[in-house]
């Protein structure tokens, strides 16, 4: 029998059925950080010879009929409701289009299946993006097989949309193979979308798997110490030298290439063509690639309008506070209790701070010879999409040291790397007093309540009598290293 989901963890699967490939996500639950359980993906190159034919590859729909009966067989098992298509560019331009999604109509009755315009593509896009990246400001770029999407975005806010047929599968064939020719292409193409010039100084927001491709190159190349895609962040000028040395590589030298995809071989160079006509057209600052898009935005559609607008950071540290956490009263208290040690801090500082109380208590359950590189390890290469990378090594270290791991420890090395000099001393300070409240309140709210910390030059330590704390060993041992980390004289004081 097919598996049933329980109610609190409903099961919902998408296919994105593209030129270049089709890919089944199942994702689980109704949070506002989608949980994928069950993602797979085949290569079928539908969109091969659409340019010239006009009709869909004859191999690749014999191969998606097999897939999609698979995919429609996983969905049901797995007891995913809904489970729907979107098909894209390659289904929508193909004269035989229509033809195929009859043949899959009636292999999966009662699936729906949705031939998206493009417009409709590239608000699902945007809506994905702003899934994990909910402040985007700029414009975003999905590259598949068969299209570019272009969308505006403005304080994560989705603006006008267009689609260019500069697909990877469907440039090179419009170009004959050509480079020089794909160049001007893209050039003529791009020139039709005047507000992407409005990109200038901003960033742009990257999707596809031809450009995830280019962020794994660009990772294996520069030796960038965290292997994850979503949010991996490049400066303008490095992603003009990448883009060029890509799109003049034969295919012997991009097969010679550190981490790149054998069946993505043919495209890069072509991925690249459009990167760096894309980069001139809108002048941005630095690129952003997202592991988020099309999927996500449907997912997204389909949750609560109260879920959708909660803070992704936020809501995974609350996530990860209810799966690991002893008391959920404990984290806002213990925000309230760190305080007076960051004076006049940002809103996004705060905002860290805030995810960090939630996540605090993590490793409540794990080995306690292990809990400090657990914790780190479990934030650090989580999948979640609320962190990016900064916020990831930010919260690593600092639960690791709320655990007490040494400072110099081989095992944080990622995340001193990924983090400045002073957000390293922000996390010292906090970990250091987070271990000092866990130590003084068992991790229980109402010991907490009996304790204060207050900063004039120096650390003082405020406890209340009768409360079932004092300061013990322990405490003091801790009380001192938190005044090192501020670089003040610590002492303690009972009050009645």
């Amino acid at each position: 029998m097919p598996y049933a989901p329980p109610a609190e963890a409903p099961r919902c699967a998408v296919v994105d059925l593209g030129s270049n490939s089709v890919r089944l996500v199942v994702f689980e639950g109704c949070a506002r950080n989608p949980v994928p359980i069950f993602n797979e993906k085949a290569v079928l190159r539908l969109g091969r010879g659409l340019e010239a034919t006009g009709v869909l590859n004859e191999d690749g729909v014999a191969q998606a009929l097999t897939v999609m009966n698979r995919y429609h067989a996983i969905a049901r098992a797995m007891g995913a409701d809904p489970f729907e298509v979107l098909a894209t560019a390659a289904v929508r331009d193909a004269r035989n289009g229509a033809a195929f999604v009859a043949a899959l109509e009636a292999r999966m009755p009662g699936v729906p299946i949705h031939v998206l315009a493009g417009a409709r593509e590239a608000d699902l896009s945007a809506a994905g993006v702003l899934c994990g990246i909910p402040h985007a400001d700029g414009i975003l770029a999905d590259i598949g097989g068969g299209s570019l999407e272009l969308v505006r975005l403005t304080a994560g806010r989705r603006g006008e949309g267009r689609t260019l047929p500069l697909g990877v599968i469907r440039l090179a064939e419009r170009a004959a193979g050509d480079a020089v020719r794909a160049r001007a292409l893209a050039e003529i193409d791009l020139a039709t979308v005047p507000w992407l010039a409005e990109g200038a100084g901003r960033d742009l927001y990257l999707v596809g798997g031809a450009w995830r491709a280019l962020a794994r190159i660009h990772i294996a190349q520069t030796g960038y110490p965290l292997n994850m895609i979503h949010h991996y962040t490049v400066g303008r000028e490095e992603a003009r030298d990448l883009t060029g040395v890509i799109a003049a590589a034969s295919r012997r030298v991009l097969e010679r290439m550190p981490a790149v995809p054998r069946r993505r071989v043919e495209d890069l160079p072509f991925a690249a063509i459009v990167l760096r006509r894309v980069l001139r057209a809108t002048g941005a600052r630095r690129v952003v690639f997202s592991a988020n898009g099309l999927r996500e935005g449907w997912y997204m559609e389909r949750i609560p309008a109260d879920i959708r607008a909660k803070d992704p950071l936020l809501a995974a540290g609350h996530d990860l506070a209810e799966h690991y956490g002893r008391d959920p009263a404990l984290p806002p208290a213990l925000l309230a209790w760190t305080d007076p040690l960051f004076p006049g801090e940002t809103g996004e500082a705060r905002r860290l701070r805030e995810a960090a109380c939630w996540m605090s208590d993590i490793g409540s359950h794990d080995h306690p010879e292990y809990r400090a590189e657990q914790a780190f390890l479990r934030i650090l290469r989580q999948p979640g999409i609320g962190l990016d990378h900064h916020a990831r090594a930010f919260l690593g270290l600092t639960l690791a040291l709320r655990y007490e791991a040494e400072p110099d420890a081989p095992f944080l090395a990622t995340g001193r790397a990924l983090l400045a000099p002073e957000a390293i001393q922000r996390a010292t300070v906090l970990g250091c007093a987070l271990r000092l409240a866990y130590t003084l309140s068992a991790g229980t709210p109402d010991l907490l309540a009996g304790t204060a910390l207050r900063v004039n030059h120096t650390l003082v330590l405020r406890l209340a009598e009768g409360s079932g704390v004092f300061a013990g060993e322990s405490v003091t041992r801790r009380l001192d290293r938190l005044a090192q980390a501020l670089a003040l004289p610590a002492t303690t004081e009972l009050a009645a």
